[in-house]
């Protein structure tokens, strides 16, 4: 067997999802690209594992490991952005960057203990 295909076949796969993490903005389409990116790495890990003769199959072992880690990540990675759906109601990772909500019910940006964000600035400032 060539190395070559399986090697180029593996780069277009990764080139593809890092091309989707970069530029989507849905949470789902970058945990499908990150897949898309881990199965790109079993591609390549089972093609040098064939090419080697590697007696141990050291290789697919790994890729069994990538699996269930992949697995499991998604399985959690996808009931966190369901969950922030519901809550937010967009699942767009630009408006997930601020996940704790930034002002009280009266929009003043004071705490929980009625500190305003004025307040906290003397305070470090005091502390300096």
């Amino acid at each position: 067997m060539h190395l070559a295909h399986p090697a180029v076949l593996s780069a277009l796969l990764f080139s593809v999802g890092l091309y989707g993490v970069l530029a989507r903005r849905n949470a789902i389409l970058v945990l499908m690209s990150v897949e898309l990116m881990l199965n790109a790495v079993n591609l390549n890990l089972v093609a040098f594992d064939v090419w080697l003769r590697d007696t141990l199959h050291a290789g697919q072992a790994l890729t069994l490991f990538i699996i269930a880690i992949a697995a499991a990540e998604i399985g959690i990675g996808l009931a966190i952005v369901l969950m922030v759906y519901r809550n937010r109601g967009s699942s767009d990772v630009d408006r997930l960057r601020d996940t704790a909500e930034a002002h009280g019910p009266d929009d003043s940006g004071a705490g929980h203990d009625g500190e305003t964000p004025a307040d906290r600035e003397e305070k470090a400032e005091a502390t300096t």
